[in-house]
């Protein structure tokens, strides 16, 4: 992995980590600091509980990143990201939002999918497949 790919990963990584940190730390606060995470979460028709659950899939998505080697939970943990924020995108989009609520969103996908891109070799699955001669 060339110096350049190295810095575009961790900057993405860390940007990615400091999102999730502070948007589930604002889920499991249940936004008690002011009027966000409850409110947002019923006017999307969701149930007050989930906050919690998704505030703690968050913090335990930001310690798999973060924690060296265990390529297939990173694996799984952008595709969980992934499917999170698609989906959080697709709930502001159902209810009538506009489109500038679900920005935060898609930046996180944009950060994962960085991070997940340049990540080094180590930190990828290997392959099982060979090359037929």
């Amino acid at each position: 992995m060339n110096k350049r790919n190295n810095i575009i990963y961790w900057i993405s990584t860390l940007w990615l980590s400091l999102g999730l940190v502070s948007t589930g730390l604002v889920q499991l606060t249940k936004g008690t600091e002011g009027p966000g995470a409850l409110s947002s979460m019923q006017h999307l028709g969701y149930p007050d509980y989930l906050l919690t659950l998704l505030g703690i899939w968050k913090i335990l998505a930001v310690i798999a990143l973060l924690t060296p080697r265990l390529p297939l939970l990173k694996e799984w943990t952008y595709a969980g990201i992934f499917f999170l924020f698609t989906g959080a995108i697709y709930s502001h989009l159902f209810v009538g939002d506009p489109i500038t609520e679900s920005l935060p969103a898609l930046l996180l996908i944009a950060l994962a999918f960085l991070s997940w891109n340049y990540r080094s070799k180590e930190k990828k699955i290997p392959t099982l497949v060979s090359n037929p001669s």
